[in-house]
């Protein structure tokens, strides 16, 4: 299944800048944002090479696993996803990601996070060839050169009016994208999951253009780490203007740029465009974390 993504207009108070979120996470119910965008051109080249597995990596409640499952499902492959932490492996019924991609097909193997951290190296992708014989390989995340192909593609004509475009980052694939296609007369922002600098490196391996930053200062301790404020924020945000909002990526660069605007970070009369990229599978899985703790769960449902 695949639906159009469409430019949704966020009505602001008390500011002379416009934004509008780009509903990517529209485009499928479990490949959807950028990982549809980054998958699109790996499967053309995993079928063109006459694969029958894809093999790829990821931990607890990655969209990525997911993602691939579904895709592969859809598309006719055999599925393989390394996760990270073997304690998972009793686990998977709790696991609302996890259940979902075995329900998909995908076969799990658990590994040790040490292991685990050697996912890029040659030993380790030899041993998983003779453990798993001929397979297409996705890096963990999806990034890759098709991957940045395929999210060069999430800007059309229409896009083109924006001053600003600003995206989560991850392992900095869609926003490689977004740079590769902007005109030199946008700014292209990215908000980084992820604590540090570090991404700027990652980046550059795919871009050529000057015209992007990155914004840490709105990852909320780091990967899959959220705050009450947060919640509240995406909680909030569902019922201002009826969008889902996950609490890893899309959520976390949202209350930045709402807050870059609320302190006139922005010239007035800028026009902002959002990517919303997904991710919202793993709203259940936090959910089910913040339960066990007696804190604040996300309500994007009426």
């Amino acid at each position: 299944m695949f639906l159009e993504s469409t430019n949704q207009k966020i009505s602001l108070e008390n500011t002379n800048v416009s934004l509008y979120i780009k509903r990517e996470d529209l485009l499928h119910p479990y490949v959807s944002g950028n990982k549809f965008r980054k998958l699109k051109y790996n499967l053309v080249q995993a079928k063109s090479e006459n694969k029958q597995t894809l093999l790829t990596f990821g931990g607890a409640f990655s969209n990525h696993i997911l993602a691939v499952a579904a895709a592969g499902k859809e598309q006719g492959f055999k599925t393989i996803g390394i996760i990270r932490g073997e304690e998972l492996k009793d686990k998977i019924a709790e696991n609302p990601t996890l259940k979902k991609a075995q329900d998909l097909g995908m076969f799990f193997d658990f590994v040790d996070r040490e292991i685990f951290r050697e996912k890029s190296s040659p030993i380790f992708i030899q041993q998983l060839a003779e453990k798993f014989d001929d397979f297409y390989l996705i890096p963990e995340g999806g990034t890759n050169d098709l991957a940045v192909k395929g999210c060069e593609e999430i800007l059309t004509a229409i896009d083109e009016k924006f001053d600003y475009i600003c995206s989560a980052v991850g392992t900095g694939g869609t926003i490689s994208g977004l740079i590769n296609c902007s005109k030199s007369s946008q700014q292209v922002l990215g908000f980084p999951a992820l604590k540090g600098d570090f991404l700027r490196e990652d980046i550059c391996k795919f871009v050529s253009k000057s015209n992007w930053d990155l914004i840490t200062a709105y990852h909320f301790g780091g990967y899959a780490k959220v705050s009450e404020e947060l919640i509240l924020f995406i909680n909030d945000f569902y019922q201002k203007y009826k969008v889902p909002l996950d609490p890893i990526y899309t959520g976390k660069m949202l209350f930045g740029v709402l807050d870059l605007i609320n302190k006139n970070y922005f010239p007035e009369n800028s026009k902002i465009l959002v990517i919303h990229t997904g991710g919202l599978q793993g709203i259940n899985g936090m959910n089910n974390l913040l339960k066990q703790k007696n804190q604040l769960q996300i309500s994007i449902y009426d």
